[in-house]
């Protein structure tokens, strides 16, 4: 594994972490993977306020995760690179997993 420098670690942290901290940040990325989508559709498969919504999409543009294009009126949000999920279903694993082990620590005890 090549080490990793503290500037890589400033910009892992500032463009992904940052960008994903929020949960529904997450959810939006998961929404917008399945296929390009907008404020209105988002904000009523999170049942948040447009407001809310378009903050999270804003942090989310301005690190890279989303991509917007306009359409008439309209503005399409989608991800901007599929890796990132990829990356998100290796945390999940990784959850999943700690999550069983600790269910088998409680269920021993």
């Amino acid at each position: 594994m090549t080490p990793i420098s503290e500037e890589e670690v400033l910009l892992l942290h500032r463009y992904v972490c940052e960008g994903i901290a929020d949960p529904k940040r997450l959810m939006l990325l998961y929404y917008v993977a399945e296929r390009p989508r907008n404020v209105s559709e988002l904000t009523e498969l999170l049942d948040v306020a447009q407001p809310t919504v378009s903050h999270h999409l804003r942090i989310l543009r301005e690190r890279g995760l989303v991509v917007a294009e306009r359409d008439g009126t309209s503005i399409f949000y989608s991800l901007s690179d599929p890796r990132i999920l990829q990356a998100i279903e290796i945390l999940r694993a990784y959850v999943a997993d700690l999550m069983t082990g600790r269910a088998s620590v409680v269920n021993k005890a």
